[in-house]
């Protein structure tokens, strides 16, 4: 049975592709090399090249390890912290408070 190929928006393939190439860069910066990364993330040389084009296929857990390898792991927790249209359409569906 063949895998299933995961399909992205252009805009969503685009935004991984430019974190692929910030985590190359990040490695290079530290003269990290690419064996170095993948024996400290325990991940496969595919798998590395495939976290550093920014492809879908590769999990969460991928890009975790090399951002935790480059100790850019905090970096995560800022993804959707400030949801600011999110908070408006909860604060639209409040309920409205009726005096009597």
């Amino acid at each position: 049975m063949r895998p299933k190929k995961t399909v992205l928006l252009p805009k969503a393939a685009k935004s991984l592709a430019i974190l692929g190439e910030n985590l190359r860069l990040a490695r290079k910066r530290r003269r990290i090399t690419a064996a170095m990364m993948c024996e400290r993330a325990g991940v496969s040389h595919a798998t590395l090249t495939a976290i550093e084009r920014g492809q879908g296929s590769v999990s969460m857990a991928g890009y975790m390890s090399v951002l935790f390898c480059l100790n850019l792991y905090r970096d995560i927790e800022k993804v959707a912290s400030d949801d600011s249209l999110g908070r408006e359409l909860q604060d639209i569906d409040l309920p409205k408070r009726v005096r009597a």
